[in-house]
């Protein structure tokens, strides 16, 4: 499987992971799948440390840099195709991140991981829910 991870979902696989499924930590694991991140994820990490409502044990951008060679993921770029997407989805919500990566999920052909029963709740895009 081709895995986008929703930022939460990355965040949980280094801060908390007791908080993914047994079905997610071991599709994480699989050496088969290929585990996609968005720099929107990153985004929205820098985003919460600067409101204080993340605390890491180094710099955000150490801490990404660690992570990223403990477990390499491919980049999954935003391009102007992704960008239009964006304005074809019909969400629940209006969180410019999850629309990226929704759009992110289709215009790669990604399942994404995630949490967000808001986002669960969509038919139109594969996804693995952490449950």
């Amino acid at each position: 499987m081709r895995l986008l991870l929703d930022t939460h979902v990355w965040l949980w696989s280094f801060l908390a992971a007791e908080r993914l499924s047994p079905r997610v930590l071991g599709e994480l694991g699989n050496p088969d799948n290929e585990l996609w991140l968005s720099p929107i994820s990153i985004w929205e990490l820098v985003v919460l440390c600067q409101k204080k409502r993340i605390i890491l044990d180094q710099e955000v951008d150490a801490w990404v840099a660690d992570k990223l060679s403990v477990v390499p993921l491919k980049e999954a770029p935003v391009t102007h195709e992704v960008a239009l997407q964006t304005a074809r989805l019909q969400l629940p919500h209006r969180d410019p991140a999850d629309r990226f990566l929704i759009a992110t999920a289709r215009v790669f052909e990604l399942t994404l991981v995630t949490a967000d029963e808001r986002l669960l709740r969509l038919c139109d895009v594969s996804l693995l829910a952490n449950r």
